[in-house]
């Protein structure tokens, strides 16, 4: 397999699509590292991995702080050296009209949604360069893509994050890096436990293939662009929402 013992980080693992990205990425022979602010999470989602014959472990990170990033990023090459998959999926948002926002707020989705993943990438991407290999695949949104109501700047994090890929892309494609991303549109995580039952129908209704998506079928996007299949694809947004932003 061509992730055989190929080291991967993933941010977020503790659950929802990050967890089942980490999941999909050790059945494929990766060492897998589980990023997350939330300790206790983590360590049962490594240690479940573990169980099952799966090379992992956890390492705490809080993607809204630079030195947390910085210490992260410089343990994990000091333990592994250069890393071989970047999977960028921590990500936070909360449904509320724009006006009611307040800049603490907008300012925690900037952080982790948009300025977290920029700074993991500058910290893992010398290495990266230097051995001319390397897979970053970013986790934006739909929202992203065409927007979505309540969720203003949540989608103006996800479009950046969906525009520093491609230009990201152009730039380390002459160190055979690839980057791209992926855009999942409603799905069945954690944090779609917490939407009304109303929204979440709505939402059902609008989606071509009458359902939510499940965290499976979003890591089944990011290994795609993880592995060697995807060797001459890079700069590219792939949308997982059952057809519901057909871009």
């Amino acid at each position: 397999m061509s992730l055989q013992d190929k080291i991967a980080v993933v941010t977020g693992a503790a659950s929802g699509i990050g967890q089942a990205t980490a999941k999909a990425l050790a059945d494929q022979g990766a060492r897998v590292i589980l990023a997350d602010i939330d300790r206790d999470k983590g360590e049962a989602a490594a240690a479940a991995l573990r169980e099952r014959g799966g090379q992992a472990e956890f390492s705490a990170v809080d993607m809204t702080d630079p030195a947390s990033i910085e210490a992260f990023a410089a343990a994990v090459q000091e333990r592994h050296g250069a890393i071989d998959v970047l999977v960028n999926s921590a990500g936070w948002g909360r449904t509320s009209p724009f006006w009611e926002g307040t800049p603490e707020f907008w300012s925690k989705l900037v952080a982790l949604n948009f300025v977290g993943p920029m700074l993991l990438c500058k910290a893992l991407l010398p290495r990266m360069m230097e051995r001319r290999s390397g897979k970053i695949v970013n986790v934006a949104s739909d929202a992203g893509r065409v927007g979505s109501m309540g969720e203003t700047v949540y989608s103006g994090t996800k479009g950046g994050l969906i525009a520093f890929t491609k230009s990201l892309a152009r730039e380390t494609a002459r160190y055979a890096i690839n980057v791209n991303c992926v855009c999942p549109g409603p799905t069945d995580t954690p944090l779609m436990a917490a939407v009304p039952d109303k929204v979440k129908e709505a939402l059902i209704k609008a989606i071509p293939l009458r359902r939510l998506g499940r965290p499976e079928e979003v890591a089944d996007a990011i290994v795609f662009f993880a592995d060697d299949r995807s060797a001459y694809v890079t700069g590219q947004v792939l949308s997982v929402s059952g057809g519901l932003t057909m871009v």
